[in-house]
């Protein structure tokens, strides 16, 4: 088996996929258990904060995957790295998940979690692309 660098930031990926699509099911299920009808997307404070947790989270895959990406194709000292803060992104989204679904004053935590991944994401970029010319 290759567990290269590439293949685990390919697991983390699709891992990310995998959170994702279960936050938006999580919101489907909460609009029709509560009968909020499409496209509203106010109504019951436990659906605006599912919806709220999975909008965030498809907001920072933004700079997330083309970060992966980034480090996974240009950092190569320690190739598993990118993917181990990618996996950190991923449970710091659930964290934030977790919290913002329980009360949401406390998400700050799982945000804090989600920034120091993506700031590990880009200075394994940065450093890859740097080495990348030298």
């Amino acid at each position: 088996m290759n567990l290269s660098g590439p293949f685990l930031s390919g697991v983390v990926t699709l891992l990310a996929v995998i959170v994702y699509l279960y936050m938006g099911a999580r919101v489907g299920i909460l609009r029709g258990r509560l009968g909020i009808k499409a496209p509203a997307t106010t109504g019951d404070p436990l659906f605006e904060r599912a919806y709220r947790v999975h909008c965030n989270t498809g907001e920072q895959y933004i700079a997330f995957l083309p970060l992966l990406w980034l480090a996974t194709s240009f950092f190569h000292a320690i190739a598993w790295l990118p993917a181990l803060f990618g996996l950190a992104f991923i449970v710091a989204r659930i964290v934030y998940m977790q919290l913002y679904m329980a009360e949401p004053e406390k998400r700050v935590i799982g945000a804090f979690m989600t920034m120091i991944s993506d700031v590990g994401l880009i200075v394994l970029s940065v450093i890859g692309l740097i080495q990348s010319v030298t």
